[in-house]
């Protein structure tokens, strides 16, 4: 689908987890998209999606092809990011629960606890409000999920559960989610995150 979202460039994270089905949704939506394994491949896009999967092995494998950096400038440089479940972890300024030796790319003033909702059996689906993302409730997937515990300055909850646990989170072009958006069909997440990186790359070229 051609559209208002043709220009934007957006890289997804591509050592483990949906990465193809992140794809598949932003393509429909318009976007050009590409998977970023390297930091050359970082500098062409304009956003990036870090998907889900395991925290612990995603932040192996970004420091083995040497991206901890290159994403951790990208973030601190204002590039978007949408993180969802284990992507929500790795931008994380604290992680609760983490392996021994993990690290977060951080950026995101937040304290996420790791598998908060139990094991893989123990998955979930819910319909969210998410105002400000749509007026009508959005489902959303839980897969071992992590939920954020504490939220600093500058960032804003954008959904909770009924029982008020925080399952997504923003912060100035950092959108960290803890559940799958990319599996059910509904691309109204995408969709917003799109819009906010087409006003990032509006305000970059007037800059300019």
């Amino acid at each position: 689908m051609a559209g208002k979202y043709s220009h934007l460039r957006i890289g997804v994270l591509a050592f483990q987890g949906d990465v193809r089905e992140h794809m598949q949704v932003l393509s429909t939506l318009g976007a050009q998209v590409i998977k970023v394994r390297r930091p050359e491949e970082l500098a062409t896009v304009d956003a990036l999606v870090i998907p889900g999967g395991e925290s612990s092995v995603m932040d192996k494998l970004v420091r083995q092809f040497g991206m901890q950096q290159p994403l951790r400038s990208a973030i601190a440089d204002g590039m978007p990011v949408f993180g969802t479940c284990a992507g929500l972890i790795m931008m994380a300024d604290n992680v609760v629960d983490a392996i021994v030796e993990q690290e977060s790319l951080g950026g995101l003033h937040v304290d996420v606890r790791r598998n908060a909702f139990g094991t893989q059996i123990d998955s979930f689906e819910v319909d969210l409000p998410m105002p400000g993302v749509s007026e009508e409730l959005i489902p959303a997937t839980f897969i071992r999920a992590p939920i954020v515990e504490r939220v600093g300055e500058g960032v804003r909850v954008i959904s909770q559960l009924h029982d008020g646990r925080i399952v997504a989170v923003e912060q100035d072009n950092l959108l960290g989610i803890s559940f799958h958006p990319e599996v059910n069909g509904d691309p109204r997440v995408h969709e917003y995150f799109l819009g906010r990186v087409a006003q990032y790359v509006e305000k970059k070229k007037a800059k300019i």
